[in-house]
Formats: C-alpha cells, sequence, structure tokens
C-alpha cells in the first residue's frame, strides 16, 4: 500500500467507489455531479490536507480529506471524511490511513483532529479502536430547514 497527497487530479479517481460505498452500503442517493461536488469543495478549502491511498497495483482503495483549523491558542485539523471502498474493508486500511493522517498532521503542527460521525456501533467502533472519543465540551446542533 502506499499513501500520498491526494489532488483535485484525483477526483475521478475515487467516485466510483464513493458513490458506490454510499448509495448501496449507507442507504444515500450520491450523483457523480454532486459527489465530485462534495469532493472538490473539501480538496480546496483553505488549508486543505488530504490523503489517498492506493494498493500494490496502483489501484485506489481509499481517501481521507479535511483541512487545517487555526484557533486562537492551537492548530487543529477537521476530517472531513475517510473512505475505504467496499471491496477493501474490514482489512486494517481505514487504521493504517487514519494512522498516517494523524502522522502527517502532527508534523505540520496540529494538536488535535476533530470529526463528526454517525452516531451508530460502526463508527463508534471503528473510531473508538484509533482513539477517538465522544467531546464533551461541545455538541452538534442543527436545524432542518422545511
Amino acid at each position: 500500500m502506499q499513501i500520498e497527497v491526494m489532488s483535485i487530479e484525483d477526483i475521478d479517481l475515487v467516485i466510483p467507489f464513493y458513490i458506490d460505498y454510499y448509495n448501496n452500503y449507507e442507504d444515500c442517493c450520491w450523483t457523480e455531479s454532486t459527489a465530485k461536488k462534495r469532493i472538490h469543495q473539501v480538496l480546496t478549502i483553505e488549508d486543505s490536507y488530504s490523503l489517498i491511498m492506493k494498493d500494490d497495483n496502483d489501484i485506489v482503495c481509499g481517501f481521507v480529506m479535511g483541512y487545517f483549523k487555526q484557533y486562537d491558542d492551537i492548530l487543529g485539523y477537521m476530517l472531513e471524511e475517510i473512505l475505504i471502498a467496499y471491496k477493501y474493508q474490514n482489512k486494517g486500511l481505514g487504521s493504517r490511513l487514519l494512522s498516517a493522517l494523524e502522522t502527517k498532521v502532527k508534523e505540520v503542527g496540529a494538536s488535535c483532529i476533530e470529526l463528526q460521525a454517525v452516531n451508530d456501533k460502526m463508527h463508534d467502533r471503528y473510531y473508538g479502536k484509533g482513539g477517538y472519543s465522544d467531546a464533551k465540551n461541545f455538541v452538534m446542533k442543527v436545524k432542518w430547514l422545511e
């Protein structure tokens, strides 16, 4: 496996498994257009930093994307999305990619990684294995507009 910095040129490589995973395993309704826009938005945010993972045959099997956030006293990293193609899941690749991200953002000076996750057992188990816990000092708020 190789892990390298993800660029805008990589978007078309990840769209097929992005759509496949979310539409077939998470009951979403992504199209090529909406997936491309979502990934492009994150990759072009100021201070964006994303990684792409390829197997030994140079086939993309996953990616992680996010950006650095400056606070008054620390630099944080906001993890927007991590995805391993379904056929590569449950092989430790997600943990390996997350660990690589942690190492790289720490080298840049980040003090923490923040993320929002679906509140279910799968996400609790995955992030819990990596040492992530629920924040006690922040609560996600949402207002759905009708």
